[in-house]
């Protein structure tokens, strides 16, 4: 299985360049510190801020400087913060080029779950629902088994959507997976991963290929 920084490098491969991107609390809150040095993208957190760094050295921590998830975060030179009127309007504009958000269920009409399990506490769905809808490209970034050990790549969502039709990749710790005409299609699999191993948990039609 790839390890949470190889799949945040997985999820930078389908990144464009010169690309505006909002991160997602959880895994996706891990990428800034995968990225290069110099690297020509634009990190956006719906908190406010439009070029978001790394995460910060003991030395240069600010509790003024929070992500979307409040997690403490540097900053890119010239970046900037507003209200969340002018960030949701970024989003809901068209603005954001890619999110990447986490998921709990990812079915193969592109359709997320990831805000809530029925029965359990809910925090709240916070921005999910604007961004699955409102950037031009959506990634999931997950792991592929729940702690019971269930898939979350699926042939249809059971838990509540965040959004239907919207997810174009898919990151998980077993691969990397584009959606296209109702199929799990992989750009790249873990070492020792094969499509008849991530297939054989369902006794339908193959749907990962």
């Amino acid at each position: 299985m790839w390890t949470k920084e190889e799949m945040a490098k997985q999820v930078i491969k389908l990144f464009d360049k010169n690309s505006t991107i909002n991160l997602g609390i959880g895994l996706p809150t891990i990428i800034p510190d995968q990225l290069p040095k110099d690297h020509p993208f634009i990190i956006h957190s719906e908190n406010g801020v439009l070029g978001v760094g790394d995460s910060p050295l003991k030395d240069n921590v600010s509790a003024t400087l929070i992500n979307a998830g409040k997690e403490t975060i540097t900053v890119e030179k010239g970046a900037s913060f507003f209200d969340s009127s002018m960030s949701f309007g970024m989003i809901r504009g068209g603005h954001i080029d890619f999110c990447v958000l986490g998921g709990m269920e990812v079915d193969i009409e592109g359709s997320l779950a990831n805000w809530k399990i029925p029965g359990k506490k809910i925090t709240g769905m916070g921005g999910a629902m604007d961004l699955v809808n409102g950037a031009k490209n959506l990634i999931v970034m997950m792991k592929h088994y729940s702690k019971s050990g269930k898939p979350k790549l699926l042939p249809l969502c059971e838990l509540p959507l965040t959004g239907k039709n919207v997810v174009h990749y898919v990151v998980t710790d077993y691969g990397s997976f584009k959606i296209e005409k109702k199929k799990f299609k992989s750009l790249e699999l873990a070492s020792n991963v094969t499509i008849e191993s991530l297939n054989k948990d369902f006794s339908s039609d193959i749907f990962i290929e």
